[in-house]
């Protein structure tokens, strides 16, 4: 188990420096046209898969980095680029954590190479688990997924919302309800292989950020999956509903969409600090180079400190996020809940960091000719998006007290 340290080593900080420089020059520049078309950056995306960026193999290396600090540190840079490029770059990322998190062996080494295809043929997946009246209430699932035993089969019914790259994705991994008297905990994940018959793509949202990031419905009519598409397989699924139904001394059973929401609230927390860092950058060489009354505007206090509180939030929040990264990776658990902490400061500094860095602008930062009035919007998901703050401050709330505070 490594140490944990606040200072990258030479490895880590040479592939910073690589993501960086890939941010800087292929992300940034293309972030404007991307952002007004509201479509996905598949020239971007092919860029990134070309050096090796978009891959299984560099996200593996970094999901496997001892110090914990790959993941997060791959994401800040990357959403310094930009938020909406970045998300189209890594939402394939939370498909392949949810196999990860439940997932066999087998199934991980199937199933998440599809997810990305190759550099000559880019592919992109997604992970569906909320719905129309089920975001934060689990519980009121409605996604069903009904065993054909004489076929082996699973048969899928219902509708997906809010799903990164929902419908354009070559593997879709779906959360849905297979014994409805289980509550939450009667939930599992399910593969849908590429060109499955009765899996189509709905509505596609248009969004207020992060619009080069593709949102969508997923609709499910009678989908039928192979009985391995399980994940996990049906073996592991029965002893869990069974424990469930039982709750054997108090045992806390989770889902299959909790354990992968969990698995990845450190690294939307390192998202965030990325945004927030862009915005924070903008503003101080704008405050250092714009003159009023004679003098540079950072010359005023009022500035200076705004600046100051930026950049002590945004350091703080990256503390919180590399806490939780290191704890996952040595397998420390997340006793207080640091998880939901790292995703809930990170998520809230970015939004904060982000309206000051356009008020700073004044009226030059709310106009799109500057890059913080676009920074600005992308921030507002992320109090939003796998789990709102106030899930994060129930579960923060819940973990610190022992209580069922609803």
């Amino acid at each position: 188990m490594a140490e944990f340290t606040m200072e990258l080593n030479d490895e880590q900080k040479e592939v910073r420096d690589w993501i960086h420089g890939f941010a800087a020059d292929v992300m940034r520049p293309a972030a404007t046209e991307w952002d007004e078309r509201e479509e996905t950056p598949w020239p971007v995306i092919q860029e990134a898969a070309k050096i090796g960026l978009y891959s299984l193999d560099f996200y593996a290396q970094q999901f496997f980095d001892p110090t914990g600090l790959g993941i997060p540190m791959a994401m800040e840079e990357l959403f310094w680029g930009d938020a909406g490029i970045g998300l189209s770059i890594v939402g394939t990322g939370l498909a392949a954590v949810g196999v990860l998190a439940n997932g066999t062996e087998e199934q991980i080494g199937t199933w998440v190479p599809q997810m990305y295809g190759d550099v000559n043929d880019v592919k992109v997946a997604a992970f569906c688990s909320s719905e129309p009246d089920a975001g934060s209430d689990v519980a009121a699932m409605r996604t069903r997924a009904v065993y054909d035993e004489a076929k082996d089969e699973w048969v899928l019914n219902g509708t997906k919302t809010w799903a990164t790259n929902g419908g354009i994705a070559n593997v879709h991994v779906v959360v849905a309800v297979v014994d409805p008297d289980a509550g939450s905990k009667g939930h599992a994940s399910f593969i849908v292989p590429p060109n499955t018959p009765g899996l189509s793509q709905g509505q596609k949202f248009k969004k207020h950020g992060i619009r080069a990031s593709h949102t969508a419905e997923v609709v499910l009519e009678n989908v039928r999956v192979p009985g391995h598409c399980l994940l996990g397989g049906k073996e592991k699924l029965d002893e869990r509903l069974a424990r469930a139904r039982e709750n054997v001394n108090g045992e806390r059973v989770k889902n299959a969409a909790m354990a992968t929401f969990e698995a990845s609230r450190p690294a939307v927390g390192a998202m965030a600090v990325g945004t927030a860092r862009a915005a924070y950058e903008e503003a101080l060489e704008y405050a250092k180079t714009r003159s009023q009354f004679g003098r540079p505007i950072i010359d005023n206090q009022g500035v200076a400190f705004q600046l100051a509180d930026m950049r002590t939030q945004i350091d703080a929040a990256r503390l919180l996020v590399w806490r939780a990264s290191w704890m996952a990776v040595a397998g420390k658990p997340f006793t207080s809940a640091e998880g939901s902490m790292s995703k809930l400061f990170a998520s809230e500094v970015a939004k904060k960091v982000t309206a000051q860095a356009v008020q700073i602008l004044g009226g030059n930062g709310f106009t799109r000719e500057y890059p913080v009035e676009r920074m600005h919007r992308d921030a507002a998901i992320y109090t939003i998006f796998e789990g709102t703050s106030e899930i994060q401050r129930l579960v923060i709330a819940r973990t610190l007290s022992g209580m069922p505070i609803r």
